[in-house]
């Protein structure tokens, strides 16, 4: 029986979103902007894999159940900011084939504890504003190495090709101590080591040298100061890992925010 067009595999490409303020969840501005268009360039599909800076766990876990409930983690937002749910479904399936993908490291299952964080729900609801993509979060270790979040990542590659898009959440450039709040709204603001920093990360990105990306904390001061705590640099680990030789990379929202803060997003495939 031959295969119709529409039952042959597509690979999906994978995507680290710069997701910023909460409030980029409810305001129309051109990263929300960057986001939906980035979607209409693949198909829509199967089931969405999100690694956010806001999961931070000991060992390694995955959210198994049907019907994940919206995290408000953050605090002094405005009331709307807090009625916004994403009810997308779970899947307890894929959550179950991603535990068994790992040989090297080991994923357990969250069927009740976790949900979707808001460097989840935040970003993915201007990919699929209807929630009709089913979601499971993987979260980040914290006692693993930069090089074992790479190495763990790479044992999830064959996801691309069923239909699953991964996605990385967090911000390259992430100092929230020096942010400049008089200036958050101003057009591509960054202080200069923050400019350094960026330029330097995003060099090492399009040039596929991810051996300097994993070893950061040796890229000298303006990096240091760029990524104080790496949870909202390793989502970009997750997604670098994932490319292949033919996979085109590029970015898109390469601007910074008050100063301290990047919003550049990767495309890979």
């Amino acid at each position: 029986m031959s295969t119709t067009k529409s039952e042959i595999p597509v690979r999906m490409p994978v995507l680290f979103l710069g997701h910023g303020n909460p409030m980029n969840a409810i305001e129309e501005n051109e990263f929300v902007q960057g986001f939906r268009n980035v979607a209409k360039t693949f198909p829509k599909p199967k089931a969405i894999l999100c690694v956010s800076a806001h999961w931070e766990t000991r060992g390694t876990l995955v959210t198994a159940m049907l019907s994940p409930k919206t995290i408000h983690d953050f605090g002094g937002f405005p009331p709307e900011l807090y009625q916004v749910q994403y009810p997308a479904p779970g899947n307890p399936k894929l959550a179950s084939e991603i535990k068994k993908l790992t040989k090297v490291y080991t994923i357990e299952l969250d069927e009740h504890d976790w949900g979707l964080d808001h460097g989840a729900w935040s970003v993915i609801k201007h990919l699929y504003p209807n929630a009709d993509v089913p979601v499971v979060q993987l979260s980040l270790d914290y006692n693993k190495t930069p090089q074992q979040h790479f190495e763990l990542a790479q044992e999830l590659i064959q996801l691309r090709d069923k239909g699953v898009l991964i996605i990385g959440s967090g911000n390259l450039v992430h100092n929230l101590r020096l942010v400049d709040w008089q200036n958050l709204n101003s057009h591509d603001f960054a202080f200069d080591w923050a400019r350094d920093a960026q330029l330097k990360i995003n060099r090492f990105i399009l040039d596929g040298d991810y051996s300097s990306l994993i070893q950061y904390k040796s890229l000298g001061s303006s990096v240091e100061k760029a990524i104080p705590t790496p949870e909202h640099f390793l989502p970009l680990l997750y997604t670098l890992a994932l490319r292949n030789e033919r996979d085109e990379i590029s970015l898109f929202n390469d601007k910074a925010v008050g100063g301290s803060l990047t919003m550049t997003s990767v495309k890979i495939g």
